[in-house]
């Protein structure tokens, strides 16, 4: 077995995968602790980990992982299974790298976008040739709510709800509209974008807020919740050899 960890901004993410690079199991929460896979590393016979952040870490839990099994903190100086061509790699996030590297895994040798609809959205291209080229980012879809109550004198925090209509009949279904609606329609724009240079696109989504805008869009997508686990799988076992 192979163990994925994943320190996101949000939440965090632990995964077993089999040798054949099926996801066995899967935790979530807010900040993984030691409990929480001390039963893994007992009942498991796992060969080695990887660990990426772009979030809060734990150093007792990251010191503990490192003494149970061979551990790879990943960072944009591991080999990948595809080029980097951004021109600063070291700014470049560990979770868009590992997006672009599921993706890829996904759609082998072909163009393939992934986006990612989590605190940011981030969209991420690897060309044909397997080659990562880079993306965008973005507000996030709670962080464009918080920001609209933030800078403004009167309009209040909003949770997203699902949204079936376009023009709101009131201020929260304004925002909600403006804001679910919107991000929508930059979705789609980035898509079509992104189409009309590179040919037979194939389009990978993930990320928590994925579901509550999949069904708004107009262009084609895969739907992959665990894109960036897979892409770190991916990483592990391109390196656990050395």
């Amino acid at each position: 077995m192979y163990l994925v960890i994943d320190i996101g901004n949000t939440n965090q993410k632990a995964a077993l995968f089999d040798v054949a690079g099926r996801l066995s199991q899967i935790v979530l929460k807010e900040q993984l602790n030691i409990e929480d896979l001390a039963p893994w590393m007992a009942n498991h016979d796992i060969r080695a980990a990887i660990i990426s952040s772009v979030g809060r870490e734990n150093p007792e839990f990251s010191r503990w992982l490192s003494e149970q099994v061979p551990t790879i903190v990943f960072s944009s100086a591991l080999k990948l299974p595809v080029g980097i061509r951004y021109a600063t790699p070291e700014t470049l996030g560990t979770d868009r790298i590992a997006n672009a590297v599921g993706a890829n895994h996904l759609f082998p040798n072909e163009n393939v976008l992934s986006i990612q609809v989590g605190s940011c959205l981030v969209t991420d291209l690897v060309t044909a040739d397997n080659q990562y080229i880079g993306g965008t980012i973005a507000p996030g879809l709670r962080m464009r709510f918080r920001a609209l109550e933030h800078f403004t004198a009167k309009l209040p925090l909003i949770e997203p709800k699902p949204v079936d209509f376009l023009a709101g009949n009131s201020t929260e279904q304004s925002i909600l509209s403006g804001v679910i609606n919107g991000m929508a329609s930059e979705i789609d724009g980035l898509i079509s974008r992104y189409a009309a240079q590179y040919s037979n696109l194939k389009v990978v989504m993930t990320g928590g807020d994925a579901q509550r805008l999949e069904g708004l869009l107009k262009n084609s997508i895969f739907a992959a919740p665990n894109l960036v686990l897979s892409g770190l799988y991916k990483i592990l076992q391109f390196n656990a050899a050395e």
